[in-house]
């Protein structure tokens, strides 16, 4: 029985924890879930060797790795350290040329360094940036949701993503994204199951989708 159970892992976006993944139920005689939390990095750690250290967190062979957000970009990383049954982005983004503008602009003018103190200081500002827009209740969702917010970690973060120089995309990869994403907006994005009035948090706000279809998509070739 335990050689049939596929063994899934969750990594949740920018400074959030798992708790992102209460809702995400998959049948228990097909799937075991594991979820990934963020560590701190090193001082000057390239995103390569960061997720090849969280690849130590891997126990089991042939897994499934999915991500939101900028933990889909980890898990592509992860990905290219081990092998994968398959590789799953939500409301993420496969390459640097599906970042927004503003962030590729951030990447010419160095302008997030600036970012993380800011950030740091300003809970408000850190959840309308991990989770995009103006959204009820932001505040219960910091407290609930985020829980990283050391300094150091926010600037890797940062430079990690406006700096991400992922060209082409890697095969084989499923995306899934909101069509009202404003973190990182649908129309920069190729290839991808939409969710319609999905926003960049519907891992937690449409959790019922992702429960319905996950395994098919999971199991399909």
């Amino acid at each position: 029985m335990s050689e049939k159970i596929i063994h899934v892992y969750l990594m949740p976006g920018m400074a959030a924890n798992p708790t992102i993944f209460e809702h995400i139920k998959l049948p228990e005689n097909q799937f075991r879930i594991h979820l990934l939390e963020w560590m701190l990095p090193i001082k000057n750690e390239s995103i390569s060797d960061y997720a090849f250290r969280m690849t130590k967190n891997i126990e089991y062979e042939n897994i499934v790795l999915l991500g939101v957000s900028f933990g889909g970009v980890l898990v592509q990383e992860m990905s290219k350290h081990i092998h994968v049954k398959k590789l799953i982005i939500v409301s993420s983004v496969k390459s640097m040329h599906e970042l927004p503008k503003h962030m590729l602009l951030a990447k010419k003018t160095k302008a997030y360094t600036l970012v993380p103190t800011q950030l740091a200081s300003n809970i408000d500002l850190l959840a309308k940036y991990a989770f995009g827009g103006s959204i009820k209740k932001r505040m219960d969702l910091y407290k609930k949701y985020l829980s990283v917010s050391d300094s150091k970690y926010l600037s890797w973060a940062i430079k990690q993503i406006v700096c991400w120089n992922q060209d082409e995309t890697l095969q084989d990869i499923v995306h899934i994204h909101g069509d009202n994403d404003v973190v990182f907006p649908i129309k920069n994005i190729a290839n991808c199951i939409t969710i319609k009035n999905g926003t960049h948090i519907m891992i937690i706000n449409k959790y019922k989708w992702f429960n319905e279809n996950l395994p098919r998509i999971i199991l399909e070739n």
